[in-house]
């Protein structure tokens, strides 16, 4: 473990990869056209997480299941027709970006907060998945209610994240004289919390819920309090300079939400194919237009919600009542349900 000052770590936090210059020289030996890559490679490159549970992860039997890994089936869907054609990269929250720049991956869906700084990198962020914010855990028996009560505490953070900047920022603004313990991975950090090592953990709200649904028994010892007031925005990236595969990305992300606010789920749109609404026709690709203005297929929204299901069907799958981590919608409804998902126009 390790101390860095705040300009230290705010400079090593942006220090992996965010050469602009170099970045932008890359962006025209890599691939300038990303549809066409993995239209010869076969298969979609997606950065993903081992340790996100809901978001990224292999199962007990091996298959990557997750928000950001069906997500990543959904670019595929849309590039390639098949939710299978697609390999998943290992990344840490250090080697992300970089691997996003130099062309190791094509599409970043990894649990990555859109930033100002990270947007200047070389990289260009498309549409929010998941809306989340910074937490702390604390254990309930320290009988902690506040921010103000964890003054002088010690707490557990993983490096390379916004979340050692954001530990620092509140430390500074409130006067709390927070000690950080500074971890390289996610697991190493979350065992040091959990065998004592820290008086709290800083982390997105979702992964702590993620992290207390693993306790069995044990969830109640624990308590999560808001960092602050500002939403994160986990977004997926693409590089800088290939504004085609930007919109397919982007797009395949829509075609999700769009669905939900459409109603067409899983097990209606074969059905709906039928209807006489215009906008689930255009939605479908019944009536063509809007994959052609992509270069990808007419009804590639119609086999992403087919193949993958909708926002509100992926959400409950991974995040939501369907699976154990059971995080309410809050932030991630649609907007006409008071969130803050936003279906844009397939016309």
């Amino acid at each position: 473990m390790r101390r860095l000052a705040p300009l230290a770590l705010l400079a090593a936090l942006l220090a992996g990869g965010c050469d602009v210059g170099a970045s932008h020289k890359n962006h025209g030996r890599l691939t300038p056209h990303t549809l066409e890559a993995v239209r010869s490679r076969g298969y979609v490159r997606c950065g993903a997480s081992k340790e996100a549970p809901g978001f990224s992860g292999p199962d007990e039997s091996g298959r990557w299941r997750g928000l950001d890994v069906d997500t990543c089936r959904a670019i595929a869907v849309a590039a390639l027709g098949d939710r299978e054609k697609v390999r998943f990269v290992p990344l840490t929250g250090q080697q992300r970006i970089t691997a996003l720049q130099t062309g190791e991956i094509d599409v970043l869906p990894r649990t990555t907060t859109w930033t100002l700084r990270r947007d200047a990198a070389g990289i260009n962020f498309t549409i929010p998945t998941y809306y989340d914010y910074t937490a702390f855990m604390v254990r309930r028996k320290v009988g902690v209610r506040d921010l103000a009560g964890l003054r002088g505490a010690s707490a557990c953070v993983q490096s390379g994240s916004m979340t050692e900047v954001i530990l620092a920022d509140v430390s500074r603004k409130y006067r709390l004289a927070l000690r950080p313990v500074i971890f390289d991975n996610v697991q190493s950090t979350r065992q040091a919390f959990l065998s004592g090592r820290c008086d709290a953990l800083i982390t997105d709200a979702s992964a702590l819920a993620a992290l207390r649904a693993t306790l069995p028994g044990r969830a109640d010892d624990y308590v999560i309090l808001p960092a602050d007031s500002n939403v994160a925005p986990l977004t997926p990236a693409v590089r800088h300079g290939d504004d085609q595969w930007f919109d397919i990305v982007k797009f395949s992300i829509e075609a999700m939400i769009d669905g939900e606010q459409l109603g067409i789920g899983r097990d209606t749109a074969d059905r709906l194919r039928a209807s006489a609404d215009p906008n689930v026709r255009r939605f479908l690709g019944v009536e063509p237009g809007n994959g052609r203005a992509l270069g990808i297929s007419d009804d590639f929204a119609y086999q992403i919600v087919r193949q993958i299901g909708n926002y509100g069907e992926v959400y409950d799958d991974n995040l939501g009542s369907r699976s154990r981590l059971n995080i309410p919608r809050g932030l991630n409804r649609l907007q006409r349900d008071g969130g803050l998902m936003l279906p844009i126009g397939f016309y």
